[in-house]
């Protein structure tokens, strides 16, 4: 599998259909992961840890690929993730209201399934994004 088509099929398949059954056709079975919202895991139980926390917090959860640039083994991302707030997020509680926020993805391939995958969002526009969407000062 290459970077671009792993980068696809985990964002359409495993995030946008939070579905579970992929993980382990797309990841080793150690592989690593820092999540946009923060938190570090390992392995298939840890990332299927991590989606449920999403889930969890966002209904309807969705990531927009933006761009991506692939050099054959690794695979860079821009991507627009955005959900309904439904549940408690950095320590907000639910506002009901739909929030987004911008990330970048680093993938990176061992034999043709992901090995790493290190996300870094824009965690400061989405507190203030809640903060507003819940009429507090930003």
């Amino acid at each position: 599998m290459t970077p671009t088509i792993a980068v696809e099929r985990f964002y359409a398949e495993v995030w946008n259909r939070m579905d579970k059954a992929p993980v382990r056709e797309l990841f080793h079975e150690d592989f690593t992961f820092r999540g946009s919202l923060g938190p570090v895991k390992v392995g298939h139980a840890g990332f299927w840890e991590y989606m449920d926390e999403v889930d969890a917090a966002l209904a309807e959860f969705h990531c927009a690929v933006q761009d991506i640039v692939d050099d054959g083994t690794h695979a860079f991302a821009r991507v627009l993730f955005s959900g309904l707030h439904r549940g408690e997020l950095m320590g907000r509680p639910a506002t009901g209201r739909r929030v987004q926020w911008m990330g970048a993805a680093r993938f990176t391939l061992r034999d043709g399934k992901i090995a790493d995958l290190w996300v870094l969002g824009d965690l400061y526009g989405l507190e203030r994004e809640i903060d507003r969407e819940a009429g507090r000062p930003a």
